[in-house]
């Protein structure tokens, strides 16, 4: 009526949407039919073309660019629509549904009288909703279907039953319009439109055929019909897969739907609709809510309903006129409720303000003009924010503390666009005149060529102007821009001969700290291990244990390289391992040496085992060598004689017990080292070299200095400081 159609055309669409769209479509939940989003195109091309005949004309056109649409996979294109703009459709429907059927329930109506233009008119229905003369008996079938429908979703028997809410609601109201009907008075419905469903009723199959129109072929030369054709598929299409999109995230199994194979359907739909008198077609969400609500599982539903709109407006249509608006009324009154309920404002304000924003101008501007007109500016809103976003952080930046220095890791995005360009050239002006800028493209899969340009520009002219390297990393062979690492990634002979023993230290401390925090270096560990091994020049030697989960590379992130790695169970400091420790500071120029045990260490637990007489240990007694360790490491044990088998019942005991042998372990091994390497301690004296004990907690990753059995002058500040971490 409002696109000033014929009214049976509006049913032969809803017909074909449910049969012939249906048994084509890829959905599962999506109904298709007459869509109020095209009520002002509708109206506009009718009015343009003359007639409704030349009209349908158009639809067919329409169809065919719609199959071509599908076929070249342009359905693909709903997957860039933003979630905040879809939500804001359901919303949008939801509150236009609440708007437009009050009325019903309340026994008037506001339905145009003539062509409009979307829904212009709803802006000016919400200030009227309660004015007009209202309908005591339809108010009570209404606000009496309503209660059935709450109700019945709260017990579960109803719920699971095999009768739907609706259908049982759609009798009860019969039966109580009957039943009014009978008794007389105000309370009557009378057979008016405002009052009761009002389908066309034909008294024989020609009359009913004669409902249907055909389109006006001799107009195919007309260059308006094929403007017009255009127009419907576009904006059909849209609507179809905004809507397609709406529906599926309705889904409760969450299956998603092949947008173009559903474009195709809608267009073989359109080309059925244009050859027997039916409006254009989109998916329509309003019945794919009403269609999931009722239970719906696959798309037999779609093509049954189709089944029995055909059946019941060509064999009943006396009886679906026997059907009080307000009950219907009350049905898509609860649906709005569920799409446009409290609780989706309430979550997509908590999603921030680039979620929220986009959603509720989305749904405000549909419901102030129209679907197509609202989609349009909820995507352009989205859009500034999505500008916005980009410009404000289209890179990662990271502050790297390297060997030889700090380094600005600037990583980019997959997809580096020329709106990135401000940014970038934003964050690479922000780095100080004398450090390093590491460019890393490893995770970008394209970037524009204007950005191209700026990286170029800025390695080979801004930044040397400023005295700032530029390093690049990860771009492809096509962007012409090889891997040119400026920067010390690892010890060299250079950054070797400025370090200090507590120097040394400090990296290693901010290493671990990195480490236990979850923010490791980006390192070329490739590259590392394939360089030449003469130019590598470890800074410290790391004598631990054999836990085979305490690499010191990744405990104090550093390169491969960067460190000697001394590994013996216990950290027992036996001839052959002074014997590498001498090579490695007089020879290799190491200036620390780090004894490293660790907490829940296995073979300090083995040695108190086998103090305690614990039967589990008893298996020791078939190695050879192992119990000389164990009685070295027992030597650091406060308890030296045997216990009984019930003192160390307690696991607290055993653990501090365990932690306390370890610790002293260690300091025990530093004082050895210092005692029994001349060569070692003229390098202490000479201050080029310092020892310090630490233990490692793997549960946390962290490693704690024990500062107090430090020997060698150049780190007494830091012994003095009381600092153990």
């Amino acid at each position: 009526l409002a696109s000033g159609a014929p009214l049976f055309s509006g049913l032969v669409a809803g017909i074909i949407g449910g049969i012939l769209i249906g048994s084509l479509s890829g959905s599962h939940t999506s109904v298709s039919g007459p869509a109020a989003g095209l009520t002002a195109i509708v109206a506009a091309q009718i009015a343009t073309l003359g007639s409704f005949e030349a009209f349908l004309l158009a639809v067919i056109v329409g169809g065919v660019l719609q199959i071509a649409l599908g076929l070249i996979q342009a359905g693909s294109l709903s997957a860039f629509f933003p979630s905040s703009v879809i939500k804001g459709l359901l919303a949008a429907i939801g509150v236009i549904l609440i708007i437009k059927q009050v009325p019903y329930l309340l026994g008037y109506d506001m339905v145009p009288k003539g062509p409009t233009h979307g829904h212009s008119n709803i802006v000016s229905q919400i200030g009227k909703i309660f004015t007009g003369e209202i309908h005591m008996g339809s108010l009570a079938i209404g606000l009496l279907s309503m209660a059935v429908l709450i109700l019945w979703d709260q017990i579960p028997k109803l719920k699971k039953s095999l009768l739907p809410a609706p259908v049982f609601v759609v009798l009860l109201s019969i039966g109580i319009s009957q039943l009014f009907r009978a008794i007389g008075g105000g309370w009557m419905l009378s057979d008016s439109a405002r009052l009761m469903v009002n389908v066309p009723v034909a008294e024989s199959m020609s009359e009913f055929l004669g409902f249907l129109t055909h389109p006006a072929f001799s107009q195919w030369a007309n260059p308006a019909i094929y403007v017009s054709g255009a127009t419907i598929a576009i904006v059909a299409s849209l609507e179809t897969l905004l809507n397609l999109d709406a529906v599926d995230k309705l889904d409760k199994q969450q299956r998603l739907s092949p947008p173009s194979r559903e474009l195709i359907a809608q267009g073989v739909g359109n080309i059925a609709c244009g050859l027997v008198g039916g409006l254009p077609v989109t998916s329509v969400i309003i019945r794919g809510s009403v269609n999931i609500n009722a239970g719906s599982q696959t798309k037999l539903s779609a093509i049954f309903h189709g089944i029995l709109l055909l059946v019941c407006v060509a064999a009943i249509p006396g009886y679906l006129n026997q059907i009080p608006l307000s009950c219907l009324a009350a049905i898509l009154l609860l649906t709005g409720y569920k799409l446009a309920s409290p609780k989706l404002f309430r979550q997509m304000r908590s999603e921030g303000l680039y979620q929220f924003l986009p959603f509720i101008i989305t749904l405000v501007a549909i419901v102030a003009t129209d679907l197509l007109i609202g989609i349009i500016i909820g995507l352009g809103v989205s859009l500034l924010f999505i500008l916005k976003s980009n410009l404000a952080l289209p890179v990662r930046k990271i502050v790297e503390k390297h060997v030889g220095g700090e380094v600005l890791h600037i990583e980019l995005a997959n997809q580096v666009s020329f709106l990135n360009r401000a940014a970038l050239e934003k964050t690479l002006r922000s780095a100080a005149s004398g450090t390093h800028v590491l460019l890393d493209a490893r995770r970008t899969d394209y970037v524009d060529p204007d950005v191209l340009s700026l990286i170029r520009e800025f390695k080979d002219v801004t930044a040397p102007a400023h005295s700032v390297q530029v390093s690049l990393r990860g771009f492809h062979e096509k962007y012409e821009l090889k891997d040119d690492i400026q920067f010390v990634d690892y010890a060299t002979r250079e950054t070797l001969a400025q370090l200090t023993p507590a120097r040394v230290l400090r990296v290693l401390t901010d290493g671990n700290e990195r480490f236990s925090s979850g923010r490791r270096l980006d390192r070329d560990l490739t590259q590392q291990s394939l360089s030449d091994q003469s130019s590598q020049y470890p800074m410290a030697v790391i004598f631990s244990g054999i836990n085979p989960r305490t690499p010191a590379e990744m405990i104090f992130d550093l390169g491969l390289g960067d460190v000697y790695s001394i590994r013996v169970a216990g950290n027992v400091p036996s001839p052959a391992v002074l014997a590498s420790m001498e090579y490695a500071c007089v020879i290799g120029g190491a200036k620390l040496i780090l004894v490293m045990g660790h907490l829940g260490s296995g073979v300090v637990q083995c040695s108190i085992g086998e103090n305690g007489a614990s039967s589990a240990m008893m298996q020791v007694h078939d190695c050879e060598h192992l119990p000389l360790l164990l009685d070295e490491i027992r030597q650091s044990d406060d308890v030296q004689t045997t216990p009984s088998t019930n003192a160390l019942n307690s696991g607290n005991e055993v653990a501090e017990r365990t932690l306390s042998t370890a610790r002293k372990n260690v300091a025990r091994a530093v004082r050895e080292i210092v005692q029994n390497s001349r060569a070692l301690r003229r390098l202490i004296d000479e201050q080029k070299l310092a020892i310090v004990g630490a233990m490692f907690d793997g549960a946390s990753g962290k490693v704690e200095i024990m500062l107090d059995t430090a020997v060698g002058d150049s780190l007494a500040p830091l012994s003095g400081s009381g600092d153990t971490t």
